[in-house]
């Protein structure tokens, strides 16, 4: 019987070691409730996804109102004549695209291209030694109308 204790003591360390262990990787996956909601709302309530577009209504329109105002801006420079100050300003529009521009891609793949395009040739024209303000301001101006058109819910 002597010999039984120290074997049977190791065992159930053991064992509590492994259910320990067993313990915290189900509790990794289990998430519990945020406080005041059930667990009943909680299942029901969609699993946020890791996708770079905005999740929320709200958040999509904060998107779209930073766009405009980067295009806003940037036209406003650029009808000055200072392009150093319209370029700077340009290189915001890529921060609020990226978080938009899945979403207008699924909405509208033509919109999307034409909106890609215009960017591409905004940025080239205040690239250039000696910037042609009016077409410029006429590509600021179309994308500016296809960004509307897709804020629109």
């Amino acid at each position: 019987m002597n010999r039984f204790n120290p074997l049977l003591i190791v065992a159930l360390i053991s064992m509590m070691a492994l259910v320990g262990c067993n313990n915290g990787e189900q509790s990794s996956t289990t998430q519990t409730p945020p406080a005041g909601t059930s667990a009943s709302q909680t299942a029901a309530s969609p699993t946020p996804t890791s996708t770079p577009t905005a999740t929320t209504p709200a958040a999509a329109t904060s998107q779209f109102q930073g766009l405009q105002g980067v295009v806003t801006n940037t036209k406003a420079a650029v009808s000055g004549g200072n392009f150093s100050k319209a370029k700077g300003e340009f290189e915001k529009f890529e921060d609020f695209w990226s978080k938009v521009e899945d979403g207008v891609k699924v909405k509208s793949p033509t919109t999307y291209k034409e909106i890609e395009d215009k960017a591409d040739e905004i940025k080239a024209g205040l690239k250039a030694s000696a910037p042609n303000k009016q077409q410029v301001l006429t590509a600021l101006e179309v994308l500016n109308k296809d960004i509307t058109s897709v804020a629109k819910p």
